[in-house]
């Protein structure tokens, strides 16, 4: 048992981006599941390296294939919490919330601030994003919003540090990064509040008949 503490324990806290790689080599054979597999448990266990697990994905899957990877794996991690927080715990929670202010201003904030704000901040790699997925499973927010939040944001995320790669100073000696990403934040910002009206413009219209 002692044995395999200590090898959790330096998973948790010792991981090297090199340890990724040797990890990813040994389980090629597996195709991209263990890169899809390692930021999927990002979104259960917050404290796991997410960034490494990031680089290490573009590093050995190439730019391309690691950022669909690493892309597919945190979405859909993020995905599975909040539906597993809405459908087992939302209920609840709503009666405790209904008896206390401030929890209830916190949803309402998130409600009506909506993909805006979960935009912006799913983009930030250092973002406590296991939380966020755990307030919107919690809050009332539309689901259809949430989807296309996280995936958009995300993206940017995960294109953020596979471009830069674990070292995040090296923007600031090449500002043309800083450019190109805040370039691609806004496109995408601008394409999900587009795609976000289109998609609720019908479901706004069928209420209303």
């Amino acid at each position: 048992m002692g044995v395999y503490w200590e090898k959790f324990k330096y998973f948790l806290t010792d991981l090297s981006q090199e340890d990724i790689l040797r990890w990813l080599e040994e389980y090629k054979d597996l195709g991209p599941f263990p890169g899809i597999l390692l930021p999927m448990l990002e979104a259960f266990i917050p404290i796991l390296p997410l960034v490494l697990f990031v680089a290490g994905n573009a590093a050995a899957y190439g730019f391309f294939w690691g950022v669909l990877f690493s892309w597919i794996g945190t979405v859909f991690g993020s995905i599975f919490v909040y539906l597993l927080v809405r459908k087992f715990a939302q209920q609840k929670f709503m009666k405790f919330v209904a008896n206390h202010k401030k929890s209830k201003s916190l949803l309402d904030w998130v409600e009506k601030k909506g993909f805006g704000l979960l935009f912006v901040l799913y983009c930030f790699p250092f973002t406590p994003s296991a939380l966020i997925n755990v307030v919107c499973g919690l809050s009332r927010i539309n689901t259809l919003t949430f989807v296309l939040a996280v995936s958009l944001g995300k993206l940017v995320m995960v294109f953020f540090i596979s471009y830069i790669g674990h070292d995040f100073f090296s923007i600031i000696k090449e500002p043309v990064k800083m450019i190109i990403i805040s370039a691609v934040i806004f496109i995408l910002w601008l394409f999900g509040k587009l795609l976000e009206r289109k998609l609720h413009t019908p479901l706004k219209t069928k209420i209303n008949e």
